[in-house]
């Protein structure tokens, strides 16, 4: 099971952030090519980010890239420069169709011969940041088997909308079920959008668990003192942890005797609950594996 909890935005451009990221305990650090370098920076930033996800990797951390968009042109310049042994995914921004998905694919696949990295390794995250997205949400979610995840790309969805984005989020009411439902049904994770207010710790948690309440696994953050209570929102609370074994240890008992249904403390559990269950314990032993390196 790979963690999706915290994925940290470590600006490109930036080397004295791409120095520090090692040590901040995000699941996955994002290094950024595409919103935080200006387009005169983007030659520059991306032999950074490729120094940069080296180092990271042989340090035990798992590295994406932000690349920039199909429509941009840069895609395949970005990729050339990153997709080296060590990179274990690339997010595409503002991805707006199935077409883009399979072109990005393709480039991946061509870098990864180009450069000794066995095909179909890079794990590819797409960003859902358009009307125009979220109308092909459902066939972007299955345009490749690389994809890993959906990401919710919040403050250019509301601008492509033409609506102000709010603290309260209304305005992502839709978009975040549409995406929690796409990346269910095609087995993908789904992951919100960041917290733009650094400081308002508690609205971050807030809109955290309004994500969580419709699916989604994790959420991108920008700022480090964002990766802990993001990382205590998607994570199975201790007690959540106890009881899912307890409830396995009885189901597990009950299909071995021929059963299908139970009861536990007044509670009827069939296959359903019992997996959610299996999925609780099983995301708390990697959490426990990883935590010592972090």
């Amino acid at each position: 099971m790979k963690l999706h909890r915290t994925h940290l935005f470590v600006p490109g451009n930036r080397s004295d952030m791409l120095e520090k990221a090692a040590k901040y305990p995000a699941d996955v650090l994002c290094l950024d090519l595409e919103e935080s370098v200006l387009p005169a920076e983007k030659a520059h930033a991306r032999e950074l980010v490729a120094a940069a996800v080296a180092k990271l990797a042989a340090a035990g951390r798992t590295v994406h890239v932000r690349v920039n968009s199909i429509q941009s042109g840069e895609t395949g310049d970005d990729l050339a420069a990153v997709v080296r042994a060590g990179l274990s995914g690339v997010v595409l921004a503002k991805t707006e169709s199935a077409r883009a998905v399979r072109e990005i694919d393709v480039m991946l696949r061509q870098q990864e011969v180009a450069n000794d990295v066995k095909p179909g390794t890079v794990d590819l995250i797409v960003a859902i940041e358009s009307a125009r997205g979220l109308l092909q949400c459902q066939e972007i979610s299955t345009a490749s088997s690389r994809l890993v995840a959906l990401m919710l790309g919040g403050e250019d969805f509301a601008f492509d909308m033409g609506v102000e984005r709010t603290h309260d989020a209304h305005e992502l009411t839709h978009v975040r079920s549409e995406i929690g439902v796409c990346a269910r049904a095609a087995g993908l994770a789904a992951l919100d959008t960041p917290w733009a207010d650094i400081e308002d710790i508690d609205g971050m948690v807030t809109d955290a668990a309004g994500a969580r309440a419709v699916g989604f696994s994790g959420k991108y953050v920008i700022h480090p003192s964002h990766i802990e209570p993001v990382a205590r929102v998607f994570s199975p609370k201790d007690a959540d942890v106890d009881y899912a074994r307890t409830l396995l240890a009885a189901w597990d008992e009950a299909v071995a005797g021929g059963i299908g249904a139970i009861q536990l403390d007044g509670r009827m559990i069939d296959r359903p609950i019992a997996e959610r269950a299996r999925h609780i314990v099983e995301q708390a032993e990697e959490i426990a594996r990883l935590s010592p390196g972090q």
